[in-house]
């Protein structure tokens, strides 16, 4: 959090299969009010819509798990708080909900700085119980969060 205050830069985060554990992960750590603006939890597709603007064409084309719906879900969270830094994340934690195509562990992390492109990962954590895959998606997420911090900061000296 330090890095983010002292830039004077802040953070939104929209997060789906971690159901506000990332949010919580970073209020954990004392000041965050001073950089964290806060976070949707967009566990149904209609909220996805209606909240942060993902097309019904990404989802019934793409689905609410896909690179599509990350992309724009981190899209919608950076138009709506116009946060410097935003974090979006879309997976099937299990044990049910997976297919061929998106199995059981699938995870999409969508990255975005105002104003510039957007980076969305996509990883495989197959073979994990429900809460250590909402538990690695996070911590996964906080590290390439922190990479995006030290990236803005690094191109802002």
């Amino acid at each position: 959090m330090g890095l983010l205050i002292e830039n004077g830069l802040n953070l939104s985060i929209s997060e789906s299969c971690t159901g506000g554990l990332i949010s919580s992960s970073i209020t954990d750590v004392p000041g965050a009010s001073g950089c964290f603006i806060g976070g949707f939890v967009v566990y149904s597709d209609e909220l996805k819509k209606d909240i942060l603007g993902v097309d019904d064409r990404t989802l019934e084309e793409h689905g609410a798990v896909s690179y599509q719906c990350a992309y724009e879900m981190v899209k919608g969270t950076i138009d709506l708080t116009k946060a410097d830094l935003a974090l979006s994340v879309t997976g099937i934690a299990g044990p049910t909900g997976g297919s061929e195509e998106k199995p059981v562990g699938t995870v999409f992390i969508g990255l975005q700085r105002k104003g510039l492109d957007i980076d969305v990962k996509e990883f495989d954590l197959d073979g994990l119980k429900r809460m250590e895959f909402k538990e690695e998606v996070a911590r996964i997420s906080l590290q390439l969060l922190l990479h995006l911090i030290l990236d803005t900061v690094s191109q802002d000296l």
